[in-house]
This record gives C-alpha cells, sequence and structure tokens, in this order.
C-alpha cells in the first residue's frame, strides 16, 4: 500500500467520522405500501405511505406520503400520483430518489445548522429475491439521496432481528414477512439464510382480489383506496365463531348503469374474495418447510413460525397458516414496524451488520 493510498483512507475515514457527527444514521424500511424510518437514538421518526405527487410535464413534486396518497385518483391531467415501488422493487427512479431526500431532509431539519446538508450513514431493507440490478438501483438512490454509506438488508432477515429472534444461534428460527408487495418466506440459522422464497404476492394482490371480487360478483366498480378499507375493516382468514360476523358498507361505481352504488360486504364474502391469494402464501410456506432440514425443522415447531408485516395482521392468518403446518405460530410485536426494527438495531452493531449485509457497501 502507498503512502498515497494510505492518506486517502485516513481523509475518508476522518470525513466519515466527521459527517457521521453531524448527521443521523438511519435504517429504512422502503415498502412498496408504506415507507418507515427509523434514527438512530430516536426509534421510528416516519411511517408514511409510498407515495409521490408530481407534474407530468415539469416532472417537480408536489406532495409526498399521506398528502399524496389522498390525491390517487383524484388528480386532474397534468398531475400523477405514482408509488415509485412495485413488487418490492423500484419502479421509478426519480420518484424513489426524491421520496428518499424528503425523508433524509426531514430527519435532519431541526437539528444544527452544520448537518442541514445532511450525509447519514443507510441501512435499508429490501426482498430477498431482488436481482443485482435491483438491488443496486437501491443503493444509487439512497447515495443519490444524500446518504454518504447505504447498506441492504434482506428484508427476512432485518425482520428476524426486529422480532428479537436469537439469528446467531445454532438453531433453526422461520419468518414469514408480508409486505405490500412481496412475501418472504425464510429460514434462518446462524446469522445467515439457510432457504428463503420470496413471492410477489402480498398485500397489493389481497386487494386486487377484493376489487376483483366486486366486479364479478356485484358489477360494482371500486377504487384501491376503497378495498383497501374493506380489507382492513373486515378481511380475515378464518372464521371466529366466537364473534359476531363483521360487516362493511363499501361504495363504488356500477357497471351497468355507471352511476354511483352502495353495497354491505360480509366478513364471510371477503374472506371468500382472499381465500385463493391466502391460498397461494400458506403453500409456498409448505414448499420451504419441506425443503427445510430436519434438524431445522426440530427447531421452529419447537420455537415456532414468527410473522411479521402488516399482512400479518388480516384476522385469523396466523391460525390458518398453523393449521396447514401443523407448527405454533405467532405474530410479532407491532409487525409493520419489524423490518424496521431490524435496520434500526444493525446501525448500532457493525458486527452484526457486516454478517447480514448484502454485498459492498455502496459510498
Amino acid at each position: 500500500m502507498t503512502i498515497i493510498t494510505r492518506y486517502v483512507i485516513m481523509q475518508t475515514l476522518m470525513l466519515n467520522t466527521l459527517l457521521g457527527f453531524f448527521s443521523q444514521d438511519m435504517g429504512i424500511d422502503l415498502g412498496t405500501a408504506n415507507t418507515l424510518v427509523f434514527v438512530k437514538g430516536k426509534g421510528i421518526l416516519i411511517r408514511e405511505p409510498s407515495y409521490v405527487a408530481r407534474h407530468k410535464r415539469s416532472g417537480s413534486v408536489l406532495a409526498i406520503g399521506s398528502e399524496a396518497k389522498l390525491m390517487a385518483g383524484k388528480t386532474p391531467e397534468a398531475i400523477e400520483a405514482i408509488r415509485p415501488l412495485r413488487d418490492g422493487v423500484i419502479a421509478d427512479f426519480d420518484a424513489a430518489e426524491a421520496m428518499l431526500d424528503y425523508y433524509i431532509k426531514l430527519v435532519h431539519q431541526h437539528s444544527p445548522w452544520v448537518s442541514r446538508v445532511p450525509r447519514p450513514r443507510v441501512i435499508v431493507g429490501i426482498p430477498s429475491g431482488v436481482t443485482e440490478v435491483e438491488r443496486r438501483a437501491v443503493q444509487e438512490a439512497a447515495i443519490e439521496a444524500g446518504a454518504r454509506e447505504a447498506y441492504l438488508v434482506e428484508e427476512p432477515m432485518a425482520a428476524a432481528i426486529g422480532a428479537g429472534l436469537p439469528i446467531d444461534e445454532p438453531q433453526g428460527q422461520m419468518i414469514i414477512d408480508i409486505g405490500g408487495g412481496t412475501t418472504e418466506i425464510a429460514v434462518l440459522s446462524l446469522g445467515g439464510i439457510v432457504l428463503n422464497k420470496s413471492l410477489r404476492i402480498a398485500g397489493d394482490e389481497l386487494t386486487e382480489a377484493i376489487i376483483h371480487f366486486a366486479r364479478v360478483k356485484y358489477g360494482l366498480l371500486l377504487g384501491d383506496a376503497s378495498a383497501e378499507e374493506v380489507k382492513i375493516a373486515v378481511g380475515s382468514a378464518t372464521a371466529d365463531p366466537s364473534h359476531k360476523e363483521l360487516q362493511t358498507v363499501v361504495r363504488g361505481r356500477d357497471l351497468g348503469s355507471g352511476l354511483p352504488k352502495s353495497l354491505k360486504f360480509s366478513a364471510s364474502e371477503v374472506r371468500e374474495a382472499l381465500s385463493p391469494t391466502l391460498q397461494s402464501i400458506t403453500r409456498a410456506v409448505m414448499d420451504v418447510l419441506e425443503e427445510t432440514p430436519p434438524e431445522l425443522v426440530a427447531d421452529i415447531l419447537q420455537h415456532g413460525i414468527t410473522m411479521a408485516g402488516g399482512g400479518s395482521l388480516i384476522r385469523g392468518i396466523d391460525k390458518m397458516i398453523a393449521e396447514e403446518t401443523k407448527m405454533p405460530v405467532w405474530i410479532t410485536d407491532e409487525p409493520m414496524a419489524a423490518v424496521v426494527r431490524g435496520c434500526g438495531k444493525l446501525l448500532s452493531d457493525d458486527r452484526l451488520l457486516r454478517k447480514v449485509k448484502v454485498g459492498a457497501r455502496l459510498r
């Protein structure tokens, strides 16, 4: 190593130390449906829908997050409200960069004046089934948005860390993370992923199933937001005889007359609509278990299957998977935040980060 090389390395380390002192390192769950930001030492500061509203011609951003989501389906021709990510990967690079840049600056807006041009270290959770090109796109978006270093961690690993599973120990742990765009199923041991399956079937497909059901059975056209409200209000995977059947009123457009129409949906009808998608997820879980080494299966039987992600909040989904797999299933606390909590823990554990990160960092 030449003197010049040593000098460059020392200067880089000094600059990173200085920038780290004036910036707030962040863990980001860049999800298809929602983006969560964990700030080191402060916890989760941002929970916003992954939406960007902008002018079609100029490309100027008008709103990000909740404000942009409210515009979806209601914009004039010159404005579009879009989701920068589809199926867990970046579909619109410029919009994703704008969203990340906005949240990084939002975290630092009340910081000292020196850090008003923030250069944080960022850890981002990504689906386990993405390609190298898709991984690179996430890293580059984070760097372009102002990160001095960007690390990637696979979502099932981050979710397991966030759920408090002992991933470093020589025992099998199974995690199912059902997000908006992907369902991540993985078996972990000794700080690594032994087996995994990434399905591009998740919350978005459950919403689409409700839209399809309403159109076919009742000739009612629903928007994404209305279908999502139905899913949250009465969506379930199994019937609960101890509770009264839930119902909700939905409003849309009658395909026959073209006029507004409202109907009452019961939980059993919505369950019928969601069943094929939920069965696809269950079959994928069974496939992973069939390929899992017997010693790890024994560990999973003892400790149970852990569920995370917004999709795990569907009523009775844990019971459905438990019945199919004949294994105990439990849902982690605050499942929608499991991935970002895991990224947040890695900010304070460099040893574990070096072990679980995907590829080399970008800076």
